[in-house]
């Protein structure tokens, strides 16, 4: 059974690109929630940790692990932290086309005009801006700075730069936060100018080693989560927004295209510490550390820590798990009448989907999916 059959056709070619995720792991501070490889205190490294990135661009096209990239995301971490000759620097190794979606993680603290003006004349065509609340009572319950007026400054910069396409990450269910809260700032949210054709809400989860696990009267409780996430719908959807996947919702053809490919199965190459890759089947990540990877970078030209090589039946169920989570969902085959029936999916036409109860439950059914002992065969 091919997964992706009967896709529109726009994402079927999106599920047949190639995307490039740069990881930038510095922070100036780090948030108490965050268990991602970020480090704060190293400026002294970030000019030698981008050396060590073109130079792993440069090995990968040696190597025959290299497409000219259809999408390009900057993560992290901050990358707005870099300055942008750096960012310039990553860019002259890719060689992005005019069409290329070129995507790059922005603090509202850490970003001001004369950098998104940099950055959008070299390509940078979409933002990915982290709000996370605001409230900035929630965000000290995070552990998260906040600046008055830091996101009116960003705004208008986004505005005079004319990066038309941006996303707003928010974080719900932190300490403090009541459903008044999180609504009210969903709508100023909303209200931004320039408007946001992608919100990102996602649940705040603890991981373990954090400040936020070290703080039990601060963890989320799990029914205040769904909460907040029906409300994410209901209000999203009165807008005009769509949910694409569990977490993000867009305006028509706003949608992220570097993560659906990613979602679709699609192969991507990750440079930078602890970045991960998807390349025909090879699962592949970097040395966590930041000082390790440039070492392994300097010394070898690559720094992967450790792959895998997935069978045509681990690669399905893999892609299988991925599409669950997305709007365009699995073929109805894949699905037997228990999970229609208990309220978790709905059948759409050839293809089956996740309801909002089934959102909220989303390994549950991933799991009872995947485990059935007279699941036909596929392949992806």
């Amino acid at each position: 059974m091919d997964l992706v059959e009967g896709l529109p056709r726009e994402f079927a070619e999106i599920a047949h690109g190639f995307g490039l995720y740069v990881h930038i792991p510095f922070c100036s501070t780090r948030c108490d929630y965050c268990a991602f490889a970020t480090w704060t205190g190293r400026e002294e490294l970030v000019e030698r940790y981008v050396d060590a990135l073109c130079l792993e661009i440069d090995r990968a096209k040696e190597r025959g692990r290299w497409r000219s990239p259809d999408t390009v995301f900057f993560g992290g971490g901050t990358p707005s932290l870099l300055s942008v000759e750096q960012v310039a620097r990553v860019l002259d190794r890719v060689v992005p086309g005019a069409s290329t979606e070129i995507s790059l993680e922005c603090n509202p603290e850490s970003t001001d005009a004369d950098f998104l003006a940099g950055i959008a004349g070299l390509g940078v065509n979409r933002i990915s801006l982290g709000v996370q609340s605001t409230k900035p009572h929630v965000l000290k319950g995070l552990g998260r700075t906040y600046q008055e007026g830091s996101i009116s400054r960003v705004l208008d910069a986004i505005a005079r730069a004319e990066i038309s396409n941006y996303n707003v990450d928010l974080v719900f269910g932190g300490a403090g936060e009541s459903a008044e809260d999180f609504a009210e700032g969903l709508l100023e949210v909303l209200d931004f100018s320039p408007s946001p054709a992608h919100i990102s809400a996602y649940a705040l989860t603890v991981e373990s080693g954090t400040p936020l696990s070290r703080s039990p009267d601060r963890h989320p409780d799990d029914d205040v989560l769904a909460e907040r996430y029906e409300s994410a719908e209901a209000i999203l959807g009165a807008h005009g927004f769509h949910w694409y996947e569990i977490s993000n919702w867009a305006k028509p053809g706003a949608e992220c295209r570097h993560n659906l490919s990613c979602w679709l199965g699609g192969d991507y190459l990750g440079i930078g510490c602890a970045a991960h890759s998807h390349l025909s089947g090879e699962r592949s990540a970097n040395v966590f550390s930041v000082d390790r990877y440039v070492e392994a970078i300097f010394s070898s030209g690559e720094a992967i820590a450790r792959s895998e090589f997935l069978d045509s039946s681990g690669r399905a169920a893999e892609l299988a798990a991925l599409l669950l989570r997305t709007r365009l969902g699995v073929p109805r085959g894949l699905v037997d009448e228990s999970l229609v029936d208990d309220g978790l999916m709905e059948r759409d036409g050839e293809r089956a989907t996740l309801t909002v109860r089934g959102r909220l439950l989303a390994n549950e059914v991933a799991i009872r999916l995947l485990s059935r002992p007279e699941q036909p065969s596929f392949a992806s």
